[in-house]
C-alpha cells in the first residue's frame, strides 16, 4: 500500500488528561507518522486542502481533532453522548444528513462545521483541549 507522509508541527507538546498521544499546536513543521492513502485521514486531508485551503498546520490540527474524537473511524459511537462518525456530529443536536454512513458525507459535514463554527481546524483543536473532557 502507497503511503503518504503528512507534516506535524513541533512546538510545546501538550498531553491531554486521559488522552492517547501528545499534541502539538502549530509551528515549525516535524515529520510525523504516514498516512495510508485511500484512508479516510488521506480523503479528509485532501477535501480540507480542496475545499477551505487547509494544509501544514491546519491539516495537522485536523488530523490531531478527529484522531481524537473518532480515529477517522465513520463508525464511531460515543456512547456516552450518541455522537457519531469521525467529525462526531451530536445527532441531538444537528440534523444527520442523508446517507451519513458515507465517509465523505461525514467528512465534508464535519469541514463545515469546523469553518462554520471555529474558523480553522486549530481553532477548534485549541478549544478541544481547552476543558475536559476534551469536545469541540
Amino acid at each position: 500500500m502507497k503511503k503518504l507522509v503528512i507534516l506535524a508541527v513541533a512546538a510545546g507538546a501538550v498531553l491531554y488528561v486521559g488522552g492517547h498521544h501528545a499534541v502539538t499546536p502549530p509551528g515549525p513543521a516535524a515529520p510525523a507518522g504516514p498516512i495510508a492513502t485511500g484512508s479516510n485521514e488521506a480523503l479528509a486531508n485532501s477535501m480540507a486542502a480542496s475545499g477551505y485551503g487547509w494544509t501544514g498546520g491546519e491539516a495537522t490540527c485536523l488530523d490531531e481533532l478527529w484522531t481524537h474524537e473518532s480515529g477517522f473511524d465513520a463508525t464511531a459511537v460515543n456512547a456516552s453522548s450518541g455522537a457519531t462518525g469521525i467529525p462526531q456530529l451530536l445527532p441531538g443536536a444537528h440534523a444527520v444528513p442523508a446517507d451519513w454512513s458515507n465517509p465523505r458525507v461525514q467528512i465534508a459535514w464535519g469541514l463545515g462545521y469546523v469553518k462554520g463554527t471555529y474558523g480553522t481546524p486549530c481553532a477548534a483543536w485549541s478549544f478541544e483541549m481547552s476543558h475536559t473532557p476534551n469536545w469541540y
